[in-house]
């Protein structure tokens, strides 16, 4: 500013052309102003909730409080492991009561459009729904987008549902190591049908078999899906098979994939015993076929709880936990050991540069952990 109070920018040959007017500012009556210098802001320390706090609100059916109850048994952090164990003991008595589902397919099968349609279909029949959407993680970043309960919109506005988008964390067939103690904190909480979403990349997938009660293959016409799936072996471990998107020109085409499926199925040995596997047809859009889905579901469960293959394959599925949490745990144990760690950047450069085979750098690693575990 000049000393004619006119700005830089201000045409000197066309003084007139700008004015500006500078004023003292005054202080209004009844208004109080200060000024603090070097004032750091601090982000609020958020209180977690006890966990008698997180046990009533699970089991009250609380949305809110049985998101966190999830992320804390999601969370990776020591001190909440503890918390997380007590918490899922207090809440075991009340699991076991739902229908697990889980749903696989082929990205652009439809697997989140045909969730929300299924879902809200179920909810408008009076059921609670609980979707957990696993979301594949970066391998660089290791961050995942969660964009389930965007693409679910609807759904995730019906107060008879619930929808907790999840990363893989990297865990092989997609399924978040976690899903498990979600879906029982799902449970808990009350819902009727718990179905898990996965991120549907391939032979890895059918680690989904080993925690729900029914699969489903969604599968698309004209995509080579018979081929693939005969290949996958994932069509031997599926309970129901559904030609997805099959409205307007592709209704005819659905049929026919519908067929040649079950001509398939008719040479495989069945994935649940005393169920017959068949292909059916469905629409997200018109709705058509939802409700037959539905009904073969209820008749799935009524025949494994009569035979009790129902029960006998949820011991199963416990005792495969079992072991899997003891393979999770080992490996947690070995990497967070304080002599393993510091060795472990040597010996990597030794293997890297040719110096030490791959076999003799793990069976020094392996010495270094068990010898500090016996002492």
């Amino acid at each position: 500013m000049g000393k004619d109070h006119k700005p830089e920018w201000s045409d000197p040959n066309n003084p007139d052309s700008c004015q500006s007017i500078v004023r003292r500012g005054k202080e209004l009556e009844s208004q109080t102003v200060s000024f603090k210098k070097n004032v750091r802001f601090q982000k609020r320390n958020s209180t977690e909730p006890s966990i008698d706090v997180l046990y009533d609100g699970v089991l009250k059916g609380d949305r809110s409080l049985l998101a966190r109850a999830i992320t804390l048994v999601e969370s990776n952090a020591d001190q909440h492991f503890q918390k997380a164990q007590q918490l899922l003991k207090m809440l075991l008595p009340k699991t076991g009561k739902s229908i697990r589902i889980g749903i696989t397919g082929v990205p652009g099968a439809g697997k989140s459009t045909f969730i929300e349609a299924f879902g809200i279909y179920l909810c408008n029949l009076g059921y609670r729904v609980a979707v957990l959407a696993i979301d594949p993680s970066s391998s660089i970043s290791g961050g995942s987008i969660l964009g389930d309960k965007t693409r679910m919109e609807q759904l995730s506005r019906n107060k008879n549902a619930f929808i907790r988008p999840s990363p893989t964390g990297g865990k092989l067939g997609g399924v978040h190591r976690k899903t498990r103690e979600a879906m029982l904190m799902c449970e808990s909480a009350g819902f009727d049908i718990i179905l898990i979403e996965t991120v549907g990349v391939g032979q890895s997938e059918v680690i989904i078999r080993d925690m729900v009660d029914l699969f489903i293959l969604l599968v698309l016409t004209g995509a080579g899906d018979e081929l693939q799936g005969m290949k996958k072996g994932i069509m031997e471990l599926a309970d129901i098979i559904l030609v997805h998107k099959a409205d307007g020109a592709n209704k005819q085409i659905a049929e026919q994939t519908r067929q040649e499926y079950n001509r398939i199925l008719h040479f495989l040995q069945p994935a649940t015993k005393g169920w017959n596997t068949k292909a059916y047809t469905c629409s997200s859009i018109t709705l058509e076929g939802i409700n037959e889905i539905w009904g073969v579901i209820q008749s799935f469960a009524e025949t494994g709880k009569s035979s009790g293959v129902f029960e006998e394959r949820r011991r199963i599925q416990a005792r495969e936990w079992f072991y899997s949490m003891i393979t999770d745990q080992l490996q947690f144990l070995f990497y967070r050991h304080k002599e393993v760690k510091s060795a472990l950047p040597k010996l990597e450069n030794e293997v890297i540069s040719g110096e030490m085979t791959v076999a003799a750098a793990v069976e020094t690693l392996f010495e270094t952990f068990l010898s500090e575990t016996k002492s």
